[in-house]
């Protein structure tokens, strides 16, 4: 359901519609076209609040991550890496929208400081680490969403589905225990 509008468009509001768009239609048919339309405006007058459609997208990425807790929430890695996941399954095509975001605009997020406050004070290089341990959350999250999408379209068996779940779960929780105990074994040879 599209967010009531508030008044004129804003951009929070924009924001709200677009992902309104991505959750019912996904991100290949999330086009400043169609948003013009949502919105009852021309695609034009979107470029008075965003530069580009990746500007857009990087916005819709931020609203996405905003669900994850502060940094400052003392998790452990594993439920900081959960959190990630969770945000980003929260929208349809959520990793996708994230990822791409985080390829073209590079440096810190919400995510990545959520992600390297769960770190160990000690772990040398704490936004590399944070890094690989983002990309390796968006990278598995971005295979769930596809398969969940492919399954609701009949593309993919639905044989053993129950099961995906769980290994999903066990797939994400054994790669993060592994880039755990890499931290600690850097850590150590220092």
């Amino acid at each position: 359901m599209t967010p009531p509008r508030t008044g004129r468009h804003d951009r929070e509001h924009i924001v709200g519609v677009a992902l309104d768009l991505l959750d019912r239609f996904g991100l290949p048919d999330l086009t400043m076209r169609r948003l013009a339309t949502e919105l009852d405006v021309q695609a034009s007058a979107l470029y008075w609040h965003f530069d580009s459609k990746q500007d857009l997208l990087a916005a819709v990425s931020d609203r996405i991550l905003a669900r994850i807790p502060e940094p400052s929430a003392g998790l452990d890695l594993l439920a900081a890496a959960r959190a990630v996941r969770d945000a980003l399954l929260t929208h349809r095509d959520g990793a996708e929208v994230v990822m791409s975001s985080a390829a073209l605009r590079p440096g810190p997020s919400r995510a990545q400081d959520v992600l390297r406050s769960a770190l160990p004070e000690d772990v040398d290089d704490a936004d590399l680490a944070a890094t690989a341990v983002l990309q390796f959350v968006l990278g598995h999250t971005t295979l769930m969403q596809q398969r969940m999408h492919g399954e609701s379209h009949g593309a993919a068996s639905t044989a053993g589905a129950l099961d995906d779940g769980a290994t999903d779960a066990a797939v994400f929780e054994a790669g993060i225990s592994l880039i755990s105990l890499g931290a600690d074994r850097a850590k150590l040879r220092h």
